[in-house]
């Protein structure tokens, strides 16, 4: 029961593979890349206890000798400082340029992972496994690379295509409710920015979803990575189209900097309050029906997800101070913030005519202010 999505980038082309039990199938699916029987894994502390040693049985299986090195989990690991180790390991096991490195992990993994492999020898290619939700909708799919630095997320990094992608939607049992719920907030983003009948469709079997019905996982999944497939192919490197990917983002990014990079937001979560202010501020613009920021919001609380900022537990800073934090997104265009914003549910626009005033008093609504 696997679907399979093709991402065809000219010279660049890969399959992203969805359905249960690919981590046993990993041998026989990575083989055909391979000039030597030898990959290289990358993970990290949480994935590695639960997942590690299935990817590497279903490596040998096919005569694939693994090595691994193992990271700290959580937001922070994407540093300069893990950028490092990575890339010296990975020299120190003369990884070559036509091996290949597999990122075993959520989407820190596998932002960091395919930097490394970015740089390494000036390009080696790396295997997308995501183990989270929100990477197997998202993040593992495009060629978004890249760290962190004291001035914001993302910040540093690189395009560079993973030679595939192998979303094995049983790692999703493994996963704490919220963690799932976070990944959902991607999946939500997806309808509300071009496909308001998928919107509709995950009002119907998102609470399914979260009851580990596969099918319903497998379905999500497979038509968020359509979606993302059909942009990336248009616009790779974000000149246009694939800005609108950043639906809710504005908002996260200064609100995940605001936070610390804690557990006190998930990225997911983020996604998902951005998601309903994106709209709120829509709709008090005059540009999408009133009605459907209440809708947006419906869902995500059905969901029982965050939807406001008075939702993020402890003090955040004041409006004017989240502005700043929008500042540094890499969104901005000749100083200008650029804003996904909404015509409506599924009809999501770019606009830089956003006033600071609208985006302050939208966020202190949203804080209850």
């Amino acid at each position: 029961m696997t679907e399979t999505v093709h991402v065809p980038l000219p010279g660049r082309a890969y399959d992203v593979v969805i359905g249960p039990g690919l981590l046993a199938e990993a041998g026989q699916r990575i083989a055909p890349l391979l000039r030597r029987p030898k990959v290289a894994i990358i993970t990290d502390e949480n994935v590695a206890a639960l997942h590690l040693d299935a990817l590497r049985d279903g490596l040998v299986r096919d005569g694939i000798d693994s090595r691994a090195k193992v990271l700290p989990a959580g937001e922070a690991t994407k540093s300069w400082e893990n950028l490092t180790a990575c890339v010296e390991w990975l020299l120190d096991e003369r990884i070559e340029r036509r091996d290949v490195v597999v990122a075993l992990g959520g989407g820190v993994i596998g932002d960091l992972v395919g930097f490394a492999a970015s740089i390494l020898r000036r390009g080696v290619r790396f295997v997308q496994i995501p183990t989270s939700l929100l990477a197997q909708v998202d993040s593992s799919v495009g060629g978004k690379t890249g760290i962190n630095t004291r001035h914001g997320k993302n910040l540093v990094g690189a395009f560079h295509q993973p030679s595939m992608v192998l979303a094995d939607t049983l790692v999703l049992d493994t996963l704490p409710l919220r963690d799932l719920l976070a990944g959902y907030g991607e999946v939500v983003k997806y309808g509300l920015l071009g496909d308001a009948e998928f919107f509709g469709w995950l009002e119907k079997h998102g609470p399914a979803l979260a009851r580990s019905d596969d099918s319903a996982r497998i379905a999500a999944v497979r038509r968020s990575v359509e979606m993302k497939a059909e942009i990336v192919v248009r616009d790779e490197t974000e000149q246009g189209d694939r800005a609108l990917l950043n639906l809710g983002h504005t908002f996260c990014h200064a609100l995940e900097a605001a936070t610390g990079y804690s557990d006190r937001l998930l990225h997911g979560e983020g996604v998902a309050i951005g998601c309903a202010l994106a709209f709120e501020l829509s709709a008090r613009m005059g540009l999408c029906p009133q009605e459907d920021p209440s809708r947006v919001r419906a869902h995500l609380r059905d969901m029982g997800m965050k939807t406001d900022l008075g939702d993020i537990p402890g003090e955040l800073p004041g409006p004017d101070a989240l502005l700043d934090l929008m500042g540094q997104d890499k969104k901005v265009v000749d100083g200008q913030l650029r804003f996904i914003l909404a015509r409506g549910i599924g009809k999501a626009f770019v606009s830089a005519d956003v006033s600071e005033n609208r985006c302050s008093d939208g966020a202190s609504r949203s804080a209850g202010v």
